[in-house]
């Protein structure tokens, strides 16, 4: 699959803009602050329905505007899909898939499948837990509609069973309605568990072999799923945590507080490894993940990395350039130096300064 053209109206800094890209290797490049990074979000909003930073959707409407919109054409096995997105300051955002208003975002999920990766990714290794969950779920989410649904619905359970927590400091009868929330949170809980745990082994069998020839064949890296509690366990230590979460106001157990591990061989590198461990750890993480998509779509997702060249060094810098062959690839950097310096080839070149874009010729 790959981007033919992106429109936005209103969007971040930019007023207008129409933008063609090329199947290969795309480059936007430019200071810092020029507008490079939202045309990056603004594709990635077109095929997940939300912002890679969490923003909300008034928060990417162009100042003083009240709207913005967004339209993308995806090239996809033979056919084009028209996506439109319509953001609103006041109500819930509008899609429309070649023109036909969609009732859910979920409609849109696996039209256009992307793989973001960002400096920021280059620190989930040494992150915190959540970090690692929400790499779990943006591709999960992706890949698979039933999960996409089964953990949103997890997630308002979880909310409205913590407000009860709570509640039930001040209203001690509200207690015996505590059960009904209980299993609604195993079942979708459950559901979790084990497609994230079909993923991560998954994902296992491939960046295994990608971290060992990144580290130069002399680390060998094991990925594994450490859920909080396990999928038959879950029911058992939810009732036996009901006296802390009632203290706490808050639900101690289930998926929202699983994490993932890499090990070489009995190294935690979340917590022993080198900094240059931990980065190559993430790089073997989302190469794996380009192969696992594809290898699941039998497609290839478009690959958006943004100034995450400038965070890596050279060597590591040429294994990525090497092996995103075949994938249309969307590149935001300050200046083309790297790439002139590691003879990349690019297929369109563009310059970004304060919300406009000029192509450039590369030659």
């Amino acid at each position: 699959m790959n981007i033919k053209s992106l429109e936005l109206d209103n969007f971040r800094n930019y007023d207008k803009l129409n933008i063609h890209f090329e199947e290969g290797t795309n480059i936007l490049y430019g200071n810092n602050a020029q507008g490079k990074t939202n045309v990056l979000e603004a594709v990635y909003l077109s095929g997940t329905s939300k912002s890679h930073k969490g923003s909300k959707d008034k928060e990417m409407i162009r100042f003083g505007k009240e709207e913005s919109h967004i339209r993308v054409f995806v090239e996809k096995k033979d056919k084009i899909f028209q996506i439109d997105m319509h953001l609103k300051k006041n109500r819930t955002k509008g899609i429309a898939i070649n023109r036909i208003p969609i009732k859910k975002a979920s409609e849109l999920f696996g039209i256009l499948n992307i793989v973001f990766f960002s400096p920021e990714d280059l620190n989930i290794i040494k992150n915190g837990p959540k970090e690692r969950r929400r790499f779990l779920d943006s591709e999960l989410c992706q890949l698979n509609k039933i999960y996409l649904a089964e953990l949103a619905k997890y997630n308002k359970i979880l909310n409205q069973r913590n407000k009860l927590l709570k509640d039930i400091y001040f209203r001690p009868e509200l207690k015996d309605t505590l059960p009904v929330w209980d299993m609604q949170l195993i079942e979708y809980g459950r559901r979790i568990i084990r497609e994230r745990f079909k993923f991560v082994e998954q994902l296992n069998e491939i960046v295994t072999d990608i971290h060992f020839k990144i580290s130069g064949e002399k680390e060998r890296i094991t990925l594994g799923y450490e859920p909080n509690t396990g999928e038959l366990e879950f029911e058992q230590e939810l009732k036996n945590s009901m006296e802390r979460d009632l203290k706490l106001g808050q639900t101690s157990i289930g998926p929202h507080k699983d994490d993932l591990s890499f090990r070489i061989k009995d190294m935690d590198i979340r917590k022993f490894g080198s900094q240059g461990q931990q980065r190559t750890c993430a790089l073997s993480l989302k190469l794996a993940e380009i192969q696992l998509v594809k290898k699941i779509i039998k497609d290839s997702p478009v690959l958006l990395l943004d100034d995450v060249l400038s965070e890596l060094d050279s060597s590591r810098q040429n294994y990525l350039l090497n092996n995103i062959s075949g994938t249309q690839t969307i590149i935001t950097c300050t200046g083309l130096d790297e790439f002139v310096r590691n003879r990349f080839y690019i297929d369109r070149t563009f310059e970004v300064i304060e919300g406009q874009i000029f192509e450039k010729s590369y030659l």
